[in-house]
């Protein structure tokens, strides 16, 4: 599969293959989720798509991998590494010492992504080395510009889109973030590890939570109501970020259109599953469970087919006098 995707993508050269095969390992081994979806894509989409996952999942893992040793300062020293390696292989169009940097700056020549979009995004990575905490939700939505936001933004000039970019991108951000949002709430037990409170202070003490009380749930394997509540307020701050996502999905290739959409189903079904453990994410990691990604993937699938069925009889309708005529394809 990996050679049909980067022959249909036309990657030749042996360098930037090794580079792709290794983003796509990366997008398999830690974004099982999102791996899923990708399948869904048209094929010469899909090497693209695993090099943005890649390097995101790179420099995450420089700044929250609970198994590396480094101290701060030598994981700053790390990613500001792997800055320059990126600024040099955007500027010369590929390069890079990191196979995930070659990739994802052979990507964004291929699809003209914003340079500035790849700055953003290593300067929220950066706070992560320092910042432990969000007072207010608007403080958190400035970070997730940088974290989250602008890998929307990124995959947009990828998948492609049925009117003008700029009236997709605020949905394609914030499906961003809907996702990101989502992660947090999965992780607050395994972010509280790390030192790290993502859900805004504001929106825990209106329920009476502070860092010492996710502590000592933490700690001790007890619940308490007032974190419950605050979990379940967090849950319904995070579903109307995904209503206002939610629209984009019909802006984009009708090709892609069940890649998105499934990947909004299968991360909105963590917060379902959330919600059925009844917000215990202190203590266990909510998952979507095998039925439910086979189930939605095969929905995808059937939209792929359903899409493809409707475009040959778009393509092949008859005519008055009983011949076929050539009509229009849907509009990419």
């Amino acid at each position: 599969m990996t050679r049909r995707e980067l022959d249909a993508a036309g990657v030749t050269d042996p360098a930037l293959r090794y580079a792709y095969t290794r983003c796509r390992e990366l997008n398999a081994r830690y974004g099982r989720t999102y791996f899923l979806a990708t399948r869904l894509l048209p094929v010469e989409h899909r090497s693209a798509v695993h090099a943005l996952y890649g390097f995101a999942r790179w420099a995450d893992d420089i700044v929250d991998d609970l198994e590396r040793r480094e101290a701060p300062p030598e994981r700053d020293r790390l990613l500001k590494c792997l800055e320059g390696d990126l600024a040099h292989a955007l500027r010369s169009g590929g390069g890079g010492d990191e196979p995930v940097v070659r990739a994802v700056a052979d990507t964004a020549d291929r699809y003209g992504i914003d340079h500035s979009l790849f700055a953003d995004f290593l300067t929220s990575m950066r706070s992560d080395l320092h910042v432990t905490d969000y007072p207010t939700y608007a403080e958190l939505r400035a970070y997730m510009h940088g974290s989250a936001a602008v890998i929307g933004l990124q995959m947009l000039p990828v998948l492609g889109t049925v009117v003008p970019r700029e009236e997709a991108a605020p949905h394609a951000a914030a499906l961003g973030v809907a996702f990101q949002l989502t992660n947090f709430l999965r992780d607050v037990g395994e972010d509280l590890d790390r030192g790290r409170v993502y859900l805004p202070a504001d929106l825990l003490a209106a329920h009476g939570v502070d860092r010492e009380l996710l502590e000592w749930s933490r700690g001790t394997g007890r619940r308490d109501p007032r974190i419950r509540a605050a979990l379940a307020a967090a849950e319904a701050m995070t579903r109307d970020v995904y209503r206002d996502a939610e629209p984009g999905i019909a802006m984009l290739d009708p090709r892609v259109r069940p890649c998105i959409r499934t990947a909004f189903t299968l991360y909105g079904g963590i917060l379902d599953a959330i919600a059925d453990q009844d917000y215990t994410v202190l203590h266990r990691r909510a998952v979507v469970s095998r039925r439910r990604r086979a189930a939605s993937a095969a929905a995808g699938f059937a939209r792929i087919a359903d899409a493809r069925w409707r475009t040959r009889n778009r393509r092949r309708t008859p005519s008055a006098t009983g011949t076929a005529r050539q009509v229009k394809g849907p509009t990419r």
